[in-house]
Order: structure tokens, then sequence, then C-alpha cells
């Protein structure tokens, strides 16, 4: 098993968690496992890899998220990204988005474990780096716990050691990919008993999680959890995770402290970030919309958003649009 520390992570998200928002989110954290958005083989082969592949080296530990099918494609592409540095490669079996599904990978691919296997076998003679899979419990009717069963087994077997679990079953037919988020019920007990069964495995819970208390709640049956969402738009909740579960030797302490950065600090390191990319030709609406959520719950929080979504996306913005946002922190809500 990798020495990766998976203990909290966020996870991959689909225009969300580019190289922008995970330098943002390192800013808060610094060990916190940051994945890529997922990438296929396809973008990765055939077009501008830099592009895709490119990250700010601040962002380590970072991994990569892979979707596709072919064991070839997937073995060539580990290669590439073990050669761009990337810390663990994640291969995508959970997502259920119709451009997924035409691709044949995703979550439709529990429905193949065999083809999984195969896949992970081709990609761990590839590279040196861990390769993990991202799955759900289940998808259409095969959703008992058995089918979960029979693929961990059977990619165990290929040399798979670490297992993220969305804790929902997928409906591949009925369901768009938002809603696959949220109807189908959660259900931890189903990861917790995956671990209980594989105590060899390291496992990591994901889906619905929004606290830091659930996360230790979930630490006394899993090994790991993953944020989506929830870090996404109220990102400052991550200022204590690395004391919480990562510095202290008890990962289940209670006691919060408070943040060693401010809210106010992670901004103005962001506007130097911003500052230097657009001396190299990007663009402001690139990373605002990554930074909304920073001041959640605080007094000033919609005006600050409100300004951001206003006014970053003018043509010739500048990191002077952030300084003028953030005089409305100071203003009561409205």
């Amino acid at each position: 098993m990798s020495n990766i520390d998976r203990t909290f992570s966020i996870a991959p998200m689909i225009d969300w968690t580019d190289r922008h928002d995970r330098y943002f989110l390192r800013l808060i954290s610094k060990q916190t496992l940051l994945y890529t958005e997922m990438i296929t083989t396809g973008a990765i082969i055939h077009g501008d890899k830099e592009r895709h592949l490119g990250f700010n080296t601040e962002e380590h530990p970072i991994a990569v998220q892979l979707g596709g099918s072919n064991p070839s494609d997937l073995a060539q592409c580990s290669k590439i990204c073990e050669d761009y540095g990337y810390d663990e490669i994640n291969l995508n079996v959970g997502c259920p988005s119709d451009r997924v599904q035409s691709g044949a990978f995703g979550a439709c691919l529990m429905a193949q474990p065999d083809l999984v296997a195969e896949c992970i076998d081709h990609m761990k003679s590839a590279c040196d780096l861990p390769i993990t899979i991202k799955c759900r419990i289940g998808i259409d009717d095969q959703d008992e716990y058995e089918d979960l069963q029979r693929f961990v087994l059977t990619t165990k077997a290929a040399g798979c050691e670490t297992f993220i679990v969305h804790a929902r079953k997928a409906w591949l037919q009925g369901l768009s990919p938002k809603e696959n988020r949220d109807i189908p019920p959660l259900n931890y007990e189903r990861v917790y008993q995956l671990k209980r069964e594989f105590p060899e495995l390291e496992i990591i819970i994901n889906g619905g999680i929004k606290t830091l208390d659930e996360c230790k709640s979930h630490l006394n049956h899993v090994d790991g959890v993953m944020m989506g969402r929830e870090a996404y738009q109220n990102p400052f909740i991550l200022a204590n995770v690395d004391h919480l579960f990562f510095d202290s030797t008890d990962k289940h302490i209670s006691s919060v402290p408070l943040p060693l950065i401010t809210r106010h600090d992670i901004i103005e390191k962001m506007i130097c970030y911003i500052d230097e990319l657009l001396a190299n030709g990007g663009q402001l609406k690139w990373v605002s919309r990554h930074i909304l959520g920073i001041f959640q719950g605080m007094p000033g929080a919609r005006a600050w958003r409100r300004h951001l979504s206003q006014n970053a996306y003018k043509k010739d913005a500048t990191s002077e649009v952030i300084r003028e946002a953030l005089k409305y922190i100071d203003l009561p809500s409205d």
C-alpha cells in the first residue's frame, strides 16, 4: 500500500477542481490530498497534454483521475501522468454522465469487473505510482452488497489496494448526473461493511459529507474521508483539516483550534497568483469563480459574491476587482 495519507481528500469534480481551484485549496490545507477533474485517455493521447495535465508544484500531494476503459490507452496515460509528477492515479468507475456511458467507462464499468481488473493490471505494469479506484456501491439493479463484493474481489486480485467508494448507487438510465448525486439514498453502512470484510484494503468513503464532525465519525469505520461539493462551496472548512486529521497523533481529536491562516491572508496570496496568471495571458474569470465561497457565512459574503460575479468576467478585469469586493466583507450582511 502506498505511503500517501488519504485520511482526508477533496473529490475530483468536473469543471470545478482545475489547477486554479487546487492552488487555492492548497493555501488553506497543506496536507489534504487533492484530485484533478476526470481527464479522459483520449484527451491526453490526442489533445494538449500540458493543458490537461499541467499543475503547480505547490499542489502536492495530488492525484490525477483518468476516465477510460481501454487497458492499453490507460497504461499509456498512466506512464505520461507519472512523468508529469503526479502522486497517484485514480481510475473513474463512478461517474454516471451520458458522455461517460457513451465512452463505455465511468460507473457503467462496475458491470464489467474483469475489464476493470485488466485495466488496473496494465496501469500498474506501466508505472510505479499507486493505482486506485473510485466507484459507487452499485449501479442500476446490480446494487446488492454481493455485487460490490464481487467487483472489489476481482479488481483487488489485479493489484488495487485502495477503493474510494461513493456511498450511493448510480442509476445509469433515468437520472441525470446531478440527480445521481442526490436522489439515490446514501448507504454508509455498506462502505463500512466493505472495510470490515477487507481490513487489508484502504477504504475511503465519499458522498454527502458536509462537516468535519461527520468526517471524524466516518473515520471510526473506514480509513479516509473524501469531501466534495461542500469543500468547493465552503472552502474555509479546510482551515482545521491539517490539525484535526494529519498533525495530531489522535485523528479523532475533538478540539478545534483557531485556523493558522485567515481568509484575508488567503485572498492576498490569491491576488499574487492572479497577477502572475494575468501577466502570462490568463484571465481573472478562470480563478474568481473558485473563490466565491471563501467568506461563506460572514457579513458581506453575498455582496462579495455579487461583485465578483458581475465584474470578474469583464474584458481586461484585473485583481483590482478582488480588492474592490473585499471592501464588502466589513459591511453588515445584506
